[in-house]
């Protein structure tokens, strides 16, 4: 299964971490445009100095770990389509391009379920798709996610406890699932 990732799952670390986790670990074949990259990269540079080149260094991480996973831009197919917000049409071109089953968003009605439908695609929210791999995949699931929550106890020094961190990124039913 292929699904493009738009660039507001890419933003919250934990969440990226996990969706790469899910795909290094073979549950889906990750896609993304260098548009995409460069949408999660600027809105990184929110966070304050230095965000931005952080940001830019994962995404280079990102594109060398799943290589396939890089879709060049098509704007002959951008030109056809019909979104809420012409500024992610772009999204919707990667997904076709790629020949893309899914787009993962947080942004519902910014890609309406008809038109994707049209395109054979569907979109999904992060929390529905990460934990329907857990269903299917629940040890790989349950290791991935547990990796994520290390690193960051590692990271921050201090006792990092699963659910709250699953829900600062609004991983609701994930977090429900993997903590009982």
């Amino acid at each position: 299964m292929k699904a493009v990732l738009d660039a507001c799952v890419l933003y919250p670390t934990v969440l990226r971490e996990i969706l790469q986790g899910a795909a290094a670990a073979g549950l889906y074949q990750p896609v993304f445009s260098d548009r995409i990259l460069r949408e999660w990269t600027l809105a990184a540079a929110k966070l304050g100095p230095g965000a931005q080149a952080v940001a830019e260094g994962e995404a280079a991480l990102l594109r060398a770990a799943f290589p396939r996973g890089l879709t060049r831009e098509r704007p002959e197919i951008e030109a056809r389509l019909h979104l809420p917000d012409p500024n992610d049409l772009h999204v919707l071109a990667t997904a076709i391009a790629a020949g893309a089953d899914e787009i993962v968003t947080f942004n519902a009605g910014d890609f309406p379920g008809h038109v994707l439908a049209e395109e054979g695609l569907r979109r999904r929210d992060p929390d529905g798709f990460l934990w329907e791999m857990l269903s299917r995949h629940p040890e790989t699931m349950a290791r991935v996610v547990e990796e994520v929550r290390a690193k960051a106890e590692r990271i921050s020094g201090q006792k990092v406890e699963l659910k709250p961190l699953l829900k600062r990124v609004r991983l609701f039913r994930l977090a429900k699932a993997l903590s009982g």
